[in-house]
């Protein structure tokens, strides 16, 4: 029968109605069986015989152990004959595993590789097959298209593909228990792993307090280095006293568990508790050093702008035109069908940052707003002789408001970009320090720029800066203070392997800890104090709530 159905000719004739992917197995299942078979064949010869080990024409004869695989047991190894009694000498080629050869080729379905001949054969209407009852599991369970993006998606589909026709998915109860269990123990490797490499680059504490949605206030802890972010700790923190004190002592225990040497900053809120209780931590810790959340800073001053005069009534009449826009579907038709249209952006209640993004959003949109309330389809519907509706057509064609937008919000651009790089996931934000230094640590990090140290332009500031640098070598080095005084003048002066052609050439190109760890070795003191500061980051905010 599975001749018949493989289409082998010879002592039965080919099913001519077999779909392919059924033939396709049913050749493969023959082939495994003849490999068997041989394979069988030759064991029973190795244990009836001398093995193959010790014959002089495999002497050389080496078994290959593909990378993936696991070192054998002593009891499996080559001429090793300690082996439990029921197990006979095996021959390198008795012991060889079916299929270990594909483990030195990259998958097929790597982007690039070369097609199976399967994939080739079974066609465009197979794939779209496969394709769409992955997509219809996805739409079922609510999934976001988003989630193929994850770089887990595709290596999913490798090792399901390399297993067998007949794989069966994790039931619920493998995925909820044992599957579960195994993934929290991988996490736990990768913390290990950073937690290794703490004491060699130095870390930053990040403390991060927010409020879910029961109204429960939470302190995410986490631990920034260069190798990433890491979360390490969440408390509950809604029937605590959030004083000075309590939350120094939680700071505490984070410390002494991460370890006192190994950290450099830490970053808090900016309220006045959240500053009081790091002021305690660095006081009882000399070598770390504190400063509010870059983020929350630039949120709270948004925060101030947005309670001007001004600026609330500019929300007030921008809000009045996308409340209007929104609430009629027959608008918004109309504008869609504008060249390079894109929706305005709403102001949102907790983002304050939000309300210059959404004026900016309105701004762009004025010649097709105007366009749209002087339109013979506007003029001539039932919109135009509404009251309220009269009011938005007098802001959209008021060229004050219009006026009053663009100042806002050419001014307060250059800080929503700034808040973009130092709330982002994608870089660390210790780009900041280009910018006004907040403590004393970030001046330092600006001293020890070589983009800003060997810039002609930026000479006021580092006079400026010098002081806080000796500031921060007083407070928080105890031994080698001479030493780093000097290797600070060898920096400055561009001595030795900082004044090389190529170090002045890649000192506003290349990351500045990867800059010193290149042209800092004639200052070995002052490259590891460099290094520790500048791999720092900013921002609390390195775990988003949802």
């Amino acid at each position: 029968m599975k001749r018949h159905l493989a289409g082998i000719k010879g002592d039965v004739a080919a099913c001519m109605g077999v779909p392919y992917d059924v033939r396709f197995q049913m050749v493969e299942n023959l082939k495994e069986i003849s490999k068997s078979k041989e394979q069988t064949k030759k064991d029973q010869e190795a244990s009836n015989y001398s093995p193959l080990d010790d014959s002089p024409e495999f002497e050389d004869v080496q078994e290959i152990t593909p990378r993936s695989f696991p070192p054998r047991g002593r009891g499996l190894g080559r001429g090793n004959r300690s082996g439990p009694s029921n197990f006979p000498p095996r021959s390198n080629l008795g012991m060889r595993k079916l299929g270990d050869i594909d483990n030195y080729f990259t998958p097929k379905t790597t982007p690039g590789a070369q097609p199976s001949i399967k994939s080739v054969l079974a066609g465009k209407e197979k794939k779209w097959r496969v394709d769409m009852s992955v997509a219809r599991w996805m739409y079922d369970a609510c999934i976001p298209i988003n989630a193929v993006n994850s770089s887990y998606y595709q290596p999913m589909f490798n090792v399901v593909a390399s297993y067998s026709p007949g794989y069966g998915g994790p039931n619920y109860h493998a995925l909820r228990v044992p599957l579960l269990r195994d993934a929290k123990r991988e996490v736990q490797l990768i913390v290990d792993s950073h937690q290794s490499y703490w004491a060699d680059t130095s870390c930053t504490i990040m403390a991060d307090g927010w409020t879910n949605t029961r109204h429960r206030t939470l302190i995410n802890f986490l631990v920034y280095c260069p190798k990433g972010i890491i979360f390490i700790h969440s408390v509950d923190a809604s029937d605590l006293v959030k004083n000075a004190i309590n939350l120094s002592n939680l700071f505490d225990e984070i410390v002494s568990w991460v370890g006192p040497a190994n950290i450099v900053h830490l970053v808090t809120d900016n309220a006045a508790n959240y500053v009081a209780a790091g002021r305690i931590v660095c006081g009882k810790y000399r070598n770390i050093s504190w400063s509010p959340c870059a983020a929350h800073c630039l949120n709270l001053i948004f925060k101030e702008i947005g309670k001007m005069d001004h600026i609330v009534k500019l929300a007030k009449r921008a809000s009045k035109i996308t409340v209007f826009i929104s609430n009629h579907v027959a608008l918004q038709a109309w504008l869609r069908t504008r060249k390079n249209w894109t929706e305005i952006v709403h102001p949102g209640p907790t983002r304050f940052a939000t309300t210059v993004i959404a004026l900016g959003s309105l701004k762009e949109h004025k010649h097709d707003l105007q366009a749209l309330v002087t339109s013979k389809f506007y003029v001539e519907s039932r919109y135009a002789k509404d009251k309220k509706a009269k009011a938005v057509v007098k802001i959209i064609l008021d060229n004050q408001f219009w006026n009053d937008c663009h100042v806002i919000v050419h001014i307060m651009s250059p800080l929503i970009r700034l808040l973009r790089i130092v709330d982002s996931d994608e870089k660390p934000a210790w780009v900041m320090y280009m910018m006004a230094c907040i403590e004393d640590i970030h001046a330092a990090a600006y001293w020890l720029n070589p983009a800003f140290q060997y810039d002609s332009s930026t000479l006021n500031k580092r006079l400026k800066t010098q002081s806080a640098m000796t500031d921060v070598i007083e407070s928080k080095v105890s031994v080698g203070r001479l030493k780093l005084v000097e290797e600070l003048r060898l920096f400055r002066e561009r001595e030795q392997t900082f004044g090389t052609q190529l170090a002045q050439e890649s000192a506003k190109t290349s990351q500045q800890d990867e800059w010193w760890k290149l042209f800092g070795s004639c200052a070995p003191t002052l490259q590891k104090f460099a290094i520790r500061i500048l791999r720092q980051t900013t921002a609390s905010s390195g775990c988003k709530q949802n």
